[in-house]
């Protein structure tokens, strides 16, 4: 493998690179200053000599194009924190978080100051670097400082270029990232994406599994062809030039942005459920349940997303796995010890005029490729990422495979696009799931919406005076924006087809492949270029038709309710 985890300098220093910089500025500083320090001093206060530093430190230039916060915003998305390192000293992850509220740090301009911080959260604080020093980074994207690249000095080996929490994962931490980032609220509509296909429907939650895991096998190609490529963004870059690097992050970034409007749609679906009497009458409006609920969640994240330590949000999120397994237990218990019944009989073995719905929800199951990457670049040993990749993708088919099974089952036609909503409510098991169910997403959406806010925050115009609002009114206006969309089209298992097939079809099986195609060319093996092929053929396929089928669905339950 070309590019271990040591060898893939991004733009965030290691601890041990930055404590050796910081050090021997400070030391030649207070010497006086011979001419190693002057270097180090007229580097850091000229942008000029600083964008010279930029290009002979780094291994490529890929992440001097928008967006530069990709990296560091998905590694606080995806990664489990080690519990080992998270608590000792200040938490890495919320030294990351205060940055995005903090009107001397915002983004890009400022991640220098703030990732110093993160990179060493064991430092003793006169070790700190000076204000002054920092400041004269403020209009330059996030960089490594001239320590992590000193012509005498190899990066440290094991050390992290991200965030600590994430570097150097084990194959166990590696696996549970992975289900993390699959196993989501695409699971509570397995059941109804088998009654929209039917029985022979489930075959291609199996086929998109294996297609997923090669083309996850093909971004780690991507990733070791050449130095520098650590993100998704990046593998799109070297593929197509900076179009594609943008062009890449916006499909990924809309579709974070539709999860959070899938949360909302799930809380007001959950909640109503729960409270089908509940309304508010309000200025002469009469909110019904289902956009009470979906205001309630709205105002209940706003705060969330507005936090300056999402340490703690990132750590309950960790226990999405958990949440996604204790759900499908609960599923289970509902249908073999509470003895909801089975419905075989008004089951269906093919249905082909919904079948391509069931396309997109299947699809769905597997949007985890924009995280990958950084998965991959994190572990300790590399080597074993196909096998975490492999067990991760095991594990999560079947439990795709059994919901589906046992919820068609239990429910037949009557199934509903979340299981949870067919559940019986004085169930005990059924009141757990529901609750799991509701709980989740709010510490999930202000994590998932981050790298989209994050994103638009890189192009605000430089102002250390005006960054705080301005952090405040675009966070703001993603979580209007996601309630408006939510209460507009409130379809969870359409909005999730469309996802899937419009959103997660380019970023799992399409765009794989052709960065793969583009980046290796001429040294693809006939097999891999046909395979590669067929694959795309599959995913424009697949997209197409599951695109018109949930856009004709949605069109026409607008129509059923007169919106």
């Amino acid at each position: 493998m070309n590019n271990s985890v040591s060898e893939q300098s991004f733009y965030i220093e290691s601890d041990e690179e930055e404590e050796r910089d910081e050090e021997n500025g400070l030391s030649k500083e207070g010497g006086g200053g011979g001419g190693g320090g002057d270097d180090d001093g007229n580097e850091s206060d000229s942008s000029a000599s600083s964008a010279e530093n930029r290009h002979q430190n780094r291994p490529s230039s890929y992440n001097t194009s928008w967006p530069q916060s990709y990296r560091q915003s998905i590694d606080l998305y995806s990664s489990v924190p080690s519990p080992s390192i998270g608590f000792l000293g200040s938490t890495p992850l919320s030294k990351l978080s205060n940055s995005f509220l903090s009107s001397s740090a915002l983004t890009r301009r400022h991640t220098p100051e703030i990732l110093s911080d993160v990179a060493k959260p064991l430092l003793p604080e006169q070790v700190e670097e000076p204000p002054q020093r920092r400041s004269s980074h403020a209009l330059l994207p996030p960089l490594p400082r001239k320590a992590s690249v000193r012509k005498d000095e190899k990066p440290s080996k094991g050390a992290a270029h991200e965030l600590p929490t994430s570097r150097q994962s084990s194959y166990g931490q590696a696996v549970v990232n992975g289900m993390n980032v699959l196993c989501g609220v695409g699971i509570l509509s397995t059941p109804y994406a088998a009654k929209e296909g039917g029985w022979a429907g489930i075959s291609i939650l199996i086929v998109f599994a294996v297609l997923s895991y090669y083309t996850g096998i093909l971004l780690r190609y991507c990733l070791d062809s050449q130095p520098g490529l650590e993100t998704y963004p990046d593998i799109g870059q070297a593929a197509f030039g900076t179009l594609g690097r943008i062009a890449i992050s916006i499909v990924l970034y809309v579709e974070l942005y539709a999860c959070c409007v899938e949360y909302i749609i799930l809380e007001s679906d959950n909640l109503s459920s729960q409270f089908p009497h509940a309304h508010l009458s309000l200025g002469g409006y009469n909110l019904d349940s289902h956009h009470l609920f979906a205001l309630m969640t709205a105002l209940a994240v706003l705060p969330t997303v507005w936090l300056r330590d999402l340490s703690v949000l990132s750590y309950i999120s960790a226990g999405g796995v958990v949440a996604s397994i204790l759900v499908v237990l609960c599923l289970f218990w509902a249908g073999l010890v509470d003895k909801v019944g089975f419905h075989a009989k008004s089951t269906t073995t093919l249905n082909l005029s919904t079948l391509p719905v069931a396309i997109g929800l299947y699809g769905y199951c597997y949007s985890g490729h924009a995280v990958f990457p950084n998965i991959y670049t994190s572990m300790a040993k590399p080597s074993q990422y196909p096998s975490v990749l492999l067990t991760s993708f095991a594990i999560c088919t079947v439990m795709y495979a059994g919901v589906a099974i046992l919820g068609y089952l239990m429910f037949g036609e009557q199934t509903q696009s979340q299981f949870t909503l067919n559940m019986p409510q004085d169930s005990v098991a059924s009141k757990i799931a529901v609750w799991t169910t509701v709980v989740n997403p709010f510490t999930k959406y202000a994590l998932t919406m981050s790298p989209v806010a994050m994103s638009l925050e890189e192009l605000i115009p430089s102002s250390h005076v005006k960054s705080y609002a301005y952090a405040i009114l675009i966070r703001t206006a993603l979580v209007i924006s996601t309630l408006i969309v939510a209460l507009s089209i409130p379809f969870f298992g359409l909005v999730m087809s469309l996802i899937g097939s419009l959103l997660t079809m380019l970023v799992t099986l399409i765009l794989p492949c052709a960065c793969f195609l583009s980046i290796m060319k001429g040294k693809v093996t006939r097999f891999q270029a046909a395979f590669c092929g067929l694959i795309i053929i599959v995913g424009v396929i697949s997209s197409a038709f599951g695109t018109y089928s949930a856009l004709s669905k949605i069109i026409e339950e607008l129509g059923k309710k007169g919106l």
